[in-house]
């Protein structure tokens, strides 16, 4: 991993941790389930395994180390997107929130990052897109004496994926993610100045433009003295949230701006009553467009992760949806609600075991015990994507009317729901006080600078090499899997 690659040659303070959570070393005070949860120190799993080390590094590099696209597919004149309040005066926060008889200062700018996955824009974004994302660790863990081949088989499955991938043109040839989120980031950004509280507002995707290194260097650019970090998932998952944070961290660690930048990072919010009663909402909308509504069966349909994730490395997110559908039907039972539900997990790649059950299986078996009429809700997913307008409306629409059940219909993603917008924007502000620096500035460039292009050629062409031995042995193949497992 590249965070744990830097950290291995400078002076380190380790604190062994067995939870799956970020580190936390400055916690916001939070009286009810609806108040965000943030963390204001972040250090990242250093690996997905079990028994973590929490590793604590920092550089006085006065200049953030660029961004490095070179592997990441086509270049193109992108900026990252930043949402300027039109004042950085002085703004009281909101008085109804935890942070109260405070104000900002006329120098104090504060700064929002919204981070999110990013999709490609075009269909020959697809391939360069697919191989940043298995690229990434967090997604495809591969035992250490296997690490280097990380990137040619990223390259080699995203190549022969790429081809297969018709969703993106069935969707209109590319995602409309990156155009919803920024639509969610001026809509926080407004829901926010109705506040008084005047911010930047920075859009950072993480396998796609504007990536999140983009919008770092737009916030040092800024000069933003206080930032709060927002993924938009619900839940928190090392594949999601924990991915995004590793490469903040990592970035913010070798630059002596950002690494006394106070930041609060607000890494789950599934638990909040604004987020809960806007999918209730939806939910009992949705409801009333079948004929009998109360015969339908609300089928929760959640983007799965690899059972190692959960039983080795203690992701939350299994335990996080389960907790967060409770939450959602206990709000619809209070409304008068009291339809069947189940949840299931979609999108799973690769030989490895993923969560269960997974909603294919669910839908053939729905059908088969004679349900008539079912509602998908994308739990998972807050802007429409590849997931929702594809793999669900087609794919999965196809498979349950085939599977005898007669009546489908599906809720849309949050989007920039009115009373979604508005809870996001009180989590920001209830986040503020909390935001502390990220870690302090030690050692120096020659000690992160470890990067020696010679032996990176070395290790691409043999992980190239040994890669197609493994796709086009079937023996090969079946060991190199059975060490995922």
């Amino acid at each position: 991993m590249e965070a744990a690659s830097i950290a291995a040659g400078l002076p380190q303070t380790r604190l062994t941790i067995a939870s799956h959570k970020l580190s936390r070393f400055f916690l916001a005070p939070s009286n009810s389930s609806s108040k965000v949860g943030s963390v204001t120190s972040v250090s990242f799993l250093e690996s997905l395994s079990a028994q973590t080390s929490l590793v604590l590094t920092a550089s006085p590099i006065e200049k953030a180390a660029p961004i490095d696209s070179g592997s990441r597919g086509r270049r193109r004149n992108v900026v990252a997107h930043s949402f300027a309040a039109p004042s950085a005066g002085i703004c009281p926060f909101d008085r109804t929130s935890s942070f109260q008889s405070q104000s900002q200062t006329a120098e104090e700018k504060i700064g929002l990052l919204l981070l999110n996955l990013g999709g490609p824009e075009t269909l020959q974004d697809v391939q360069p897109f697919l191989f940043n994302l298995f690229a990434d660790p967090d997604i495809i863990r591969l035992p250490r004496p296997f690490q280097f081949l990380q990137k040619p088989l990223a390259q080699l499955i995203s190549v022969l994926r790429a081809p297969k991938s018709k969703g993106y043109a069935a969707i209109g040839g590319g995602s409309p993610l990156r155009k919803i989120t920024d639509e969610q980031a001026h809509a926080i950004k407004d829901a926010l100045q109705a506040k008084d509280v005047s911010v930047n507002v920075y859009v950072g995707m993480r396998y796609w433009y504007p990536f999140t290194e983009e919008a770092i260097q737009q916030i040092k650019k800024d000069r933003i003295t206080r930032l709060v970090v927002l993924p938009l998932y619900p839940q928190f998952s090392i594949s999601t949230t924990g991915s995004s944070l590793r490469i903040l961290e990592n970035t913010f660690s070798k630059d002596a701006y950002l690494s006394r930048l106070p930041v609060s990072v607000i890494e789950s919010w599934y638990k909040r009553q604004g987020y809960v009663k806007s999918m209730a909402d939806l939910i009992e909308k949705e409801l009333q467009t079948f004929s009998k509504p109360d015969e339908v069966m609300i089928f929760f349909s959640a983007h799965g992760v690899p059972v190692s994730y959960v039983e080795v490395a203690g992701d939350p997110y299994k335990d996080q949806m389960e907790d967060c559908i409770y939450l959602i039907m206990q709000e619809l039972k209070a409304r008068g609600v009291y339809n069947d539900h189940t949840l299931a997990y979609q999108s799973r790649v690769g030989p490895v075991q993923w969560l269960k059950p997974y909603t294919d299986e669910v839908l053939v078996e729905l059908g088969k015990k004679g349900v008539k009429s079912l509602l998908a809700v994308p739990v998972s997913f807050v802007s429409e994507h590849i997931e929702t307008l594809e793999e669900i409306d087609m794919e999965y629409r196809e498979l349950a009317l085939e599977s005898g059940i007669e009546s489908w219909g599906r809720v849309p993603a949050l989007g920039c729901t009115s009373s979604f917008i508005t809870d996001l924007a009180d989590a920001v502000v209830e986040a503020l006080p909390s935001a502390k620096a990220i870690a302090a500035s030690s050692g120096s460039a020659g000690e992160i600078d470890n990067y020696d292009p010679f032996r990176y050629a070395i290790k691409l062409l043999f992980g190239s090499v040994l890669a197609c031995v493994l796709l086009f042995s079937p023996k090969m193949f079946v060991a190199f899997r059975n060490q995922l497992l």
